[in-house]
């Protein structure tokens, strides 16, 4: 479980649409937003554009459940879709699913990589990390959601790479991909060699 509490206050909003979207952003720094999922109907709501935008600053944030006070009556939900403007820091709409004890997620969470300067291929071999993943998709209970999993590559060499089914997922957590068949193993990360200069590639040839 995550150990942040992200609280985010939110009001009912009753004019839908790309041109109630726009006035909101607009006039008033709001970003649109809807609440859906559960056994409720969909809610639309607004949320205030500088609040979500700082707590979109912590990685955590999209892999924690997030309290959201809807007019006073509290929804325990996870971040879903995020919307950004291309050009501008802008939020544009965001999409929240709704939480419930007994129901498993589908979310998507960071990787965090341990021992990347101490790997045997780089340390020993002068390789270099490469990152095929930074996030994994997992399916568990709200109560065993995982802030982050963490990728141990200390024993990695040159060559190698650890692929989905490598790692250690928490107790309760398991992987999107790996449900669908071996040939969706992906790989995760590796350690490639490092690339030879202009004078030993020229005396390799020799």
């Amino acid at each position: 479980m995550s150990k942040h509490d992200f609280v985010l206050e939110a009001q009912s909003r009753a004019n839908v649409g790309k041109g109630a979207s726009r006035r909101l952003r607009r006039e008033e720094n709001l970003v649109p937003a809807i609440v859906y999922g559960g056994d409720k109907a969909p809610a639309n709501i607004s949320l205030a554009h500088n609040k979500l935008l700082h707590a979109l600053e912590n990685e955590a944030f999209f892999s924690s459940i997030i309290t959201v006070n809807i007019d006073g009556q509290s929804e325990s939900v996870v971040l879903k879709d995020l919307q950004r403007h291309p050009a501008k820091p802008r939020l544009i709409h965001a999409d929240f699913q709704r939480v419930q004890a007994d129901h498993a997620l589908h979310v998507k969470v960071p990787l965090h990589f341990l021992n990347e300067t101490t790997a045997v291929g780089v340390k020993q071999g002068g390789g270099t990390v490469s990152h095929l993943m930074t996030e994994l998709e997992i399916s568990c209970l709200p109560k065993d959601l995982p802030e982050f999993i963490e990728v141990d590559i200390a024993e990695l060499n040159i060559g190698q790479s650890l692929h989905i089914s490598d790692l250690k997922l928490p107790s309760g957590v398991s992987s999107i991909a790996l449900q669908h068949g071996e040939e969706s193993d992906l790989g995760v990360v590796s350690i490639i060699a490092p690339k030879k200069s202009a004078d030993t590639a020229e005396a390799d040839k020799k």
